[in-house]
């Protein structure tokens, strides 16, 4: 019963990082990506759309209780959410801060 409810903590966290991921590459241009190098904003969106299936499919119980929940499918989408996070969502979230800002806000 306890390791049960561990795995589902997980699961749930996989899909919260996997949604917070999906949501914010929607809501980034596209040029964005284009600038930075990065892959394009459509890849990530199937990427983490994918991600966020996999992972809400475990979250829910869909692949069985206990250590089915973290199937390799929701392990890869940890990885994929978490290479958005970690290197894509900072290097985007640069693109189009100006410079010029001073002590009270923009010049």
């Amino acid at each position: 019963m306890g390791l049960n409810l561990i795995f589902w903590v997980l699961s749930v966290i996989a899909f919260g990082m996997s949604a917070w991921a999906l949501i914010h590459s929607a809501r980034t241009p596209a040029r964005a990506f284009a600038v930075t190098g990065k892959q394009t904003k459509k890849l990530w969106l199937i990427i983490l759309s994918l991600a966020t299936l996999f992972s809400f499919a475990s979250a829910v119980g869909y692949f069985g209780g206990g250590l089915g929940q973290l199937n390799f499918l929701t392990i890869a989408a940890v990885v994929a959410a978490g290479i958005y996070l970690a290197d894509v969502k900072p290097a985007v979230s640069e693109v189009g801060k100006g410079g010029n800002h001073g002590p009270y806000g923009p010049w």
